[in-house]
């Protein structure tokens, strides 16, 4: 076991309010000038810059007030996003069959992918047998999913329940930003926090 501390260890969180005096293992002050100035010089692009104050506005203005679903719809109206794609669990498709009436009624284009278009056999990628006695043969394919919404040119994509693992894939080959509205949790109501 690491005895190495963390950003979790720390009881002061002095990076929030800058008003303490940093732990002796606080990431903050490990931090060189070189990784300063890597990070920074990301904030300097367009994009980066213009994502984080269209996030800073938008929870300075509706903090406690607006829900994800109309956070996610002010921040897609604020960034100029025109054509949202869902990338959603077939266990949770009712619940996008809904978001996408709501982002549609809220003038945005929306265009969907299911975790199993152009499924295959989950054991043409090496899945055994006995890993797939609970859940089926059909393998989920969020890389797909993230082609065919990168294809359809989609400005901005919410996920919507994958699995764990297979929502890593979608967030690593999604050309467009992504946000998560639904965090797949079987056992807690999709509420991890709980």
């Amino acid at each position: 076991m690491s005895d190495i501390k963390t950003c979790v260890d720390c009881g002061l969180l002095n990076c929030y309010k800058r008003d303490k005096e940093y732990p002796d293992f606080c990431l903050t002050t490990g931090l060189t000038q070189e990784t300063i100035d890597k990070v920074w010089a990301l904030y300097e692009e367009e994009e980066n810059r213009k994502v984080s104050v269209t996030s800073a506005r938008i929870e300075n203005e509706f903090y406690g007030k607006y829900t994800r679903v109309e956070e996610v719809i002010e921040f897609a109206r604020q960034m100029g996003y025109r054509k949202i794609g869902i990338a959603t669990c077939i266990g949770l498709i009712d619940e996008s069959r809904v978001l996408a009436r709501i982002l549609r009624k809220n003038g945005f284009e929306v265009y969907s992918a299911v975790c199993k278009i152009g499924s295959f056999s989950k054991a043409d990628v090496g899945v055994l047998p006995e890993d797939i006695t609970r859940t089926g043969a059909v393998m989920c394919n969020p890389i797909m999913q993230a082609e065919v919404l990168n294809q359809a040119g989609t400005d901005f994509n919410v996920v919507m329940g994958l699995c764990v693992g297979h929502d890593s894939l979608f967030y690593k080959y999604s050309e467009a930003l992504v946000t998560t509205l639904v965090a797949k949790d079987r056992v807690l109501a999709h509420n991890p926090v709980g």
